[in-house]
This record gives C-alpha cells, structure tokens and sequence, in this order.
C-alpha cells in the first residue's frame, strides 16, 4: 500500500509538474509585464511632467521679455511727451510693444500656472492703466494724478511689481528665488 501510495503520489508531482511550472511561469511573466507597464507609465508621466515645465518656462521667458519691453517703450514714450517730440514712429512703436504683450499674455492665459496667472493679471491690469494714463496726458487731457511725474512713479513701481511677478514665476518652475 505504501509502495501504490508512493508511485501515485510521483506520477502524480510528475504528470503536474509541467502544469505547476507553467502557472508559475505565466504568473512571473504577468508580474513582469506590469512592473514594465508600471515603468514606462511612470516615464511617460515624468517626461510630460518635463515637457510641461519647459512649455511654463518658454512662456515666461517670453512674457517676461515682452513686459519689460513694453514697459521700457511705454517709460521712453511719456518722457518723448514730457518733451513735447512725439512723433507717429514713436506712437507705433509703442502699439507694436502694447499688440506684442497682449499676444504674450494671451498665450500665457493658456499656459500659466494660476498662482502666475493671477499675478500676470495684476501687471497687465496696472500696465493697461499707465498706458491709458500716458495716452490721456500725451492728448492734453491728463488725468487730475496724470501729471509726468506721477505717471513716472507709477512706472517705476511697476518695476518693482514686475519682480515679485517674476519671483512667482520662478518659485513656479522651482527654481530658486535667491531671496
């Protein structure tokens, strides 16, 4: 009984010896197909991530530039009034600057972060009424504070605005601010 026992017990781990090994293999196989799945999910993530921050950062290289030259343009065109030598290049020359910083922005729009965005928004909202301010006082018709001076201070402050604009930006890309 004991020798029938033994013999079936081994033509038995013999005859599912294939099929045990098998299941196994299969299950390593499935294992490893996942942990490869799990991989290239993670790298494909990990490059959108690095395609996403290039994407913010082109963006704000680009606005940033295009602030301060519109700023730069609008700082030449009020002291070209204070000088009474405005002329219709100098007027197009700022209009150039103002269609550059609304395309800059408007892509911005699509691409900032919303702590980025909402700075952008106050700079472009303060930029809008300096350059309006300018404009009032260029046509003789100032505002009761759109005296040069004021408006000069106004853009001066600006500046200054537009470094904590740009200090977000950086904490955005995780670059550090230095401050």
């Amino acid at each position: 009984m004991i020798g029938l026992t033994a013999a079936l017990v081994g033509v038995a781990g013999t005859l599912s010896a294939p099929v045990l090994s098998q299941r196994l293999m299969a299950r390593v196989q499935r294992d490893q197909f996942e942990r490869q799945q799990q991989v290239e999910e993670a790298q494909w993530i990990r490059e959108r991530r690095v395609a996403e921050l290039d994407r913010r950062r082109d963006c704000y290289v680009s606005v940033n530039a295009v602030l301060r030259q519109y700023r730069t343009h609008l700082m030449k065109f009020l002291w070209l009034i204070h000088k009474g030598e405005v002329t219709p290049e100098a007027r197009e020359v700022l209009e150039e600057a103002r269609q550059a910083h609304h395309a800059a922005f408007a892509e911005a729009q699509m691409i900032a972060s919303a702590p980025v965005l909402t700075e952008l928004d106050g700079m472009t909202m303060a930029l809008s009424e300096t350059y309006r301010r300018t404009m009032c006082l260029e046509e003789g018709h100032p505002d009761p504070d759109g005296s040069f001076d004021e408006i000069r201070a106004e853009i001066r402050q600006l500046w200054r605005r537009w470094e904590g604009m740009r200090d977000v930006m950086r904490a955005d890309l995780m670059v550090d601010t230095g401050r």
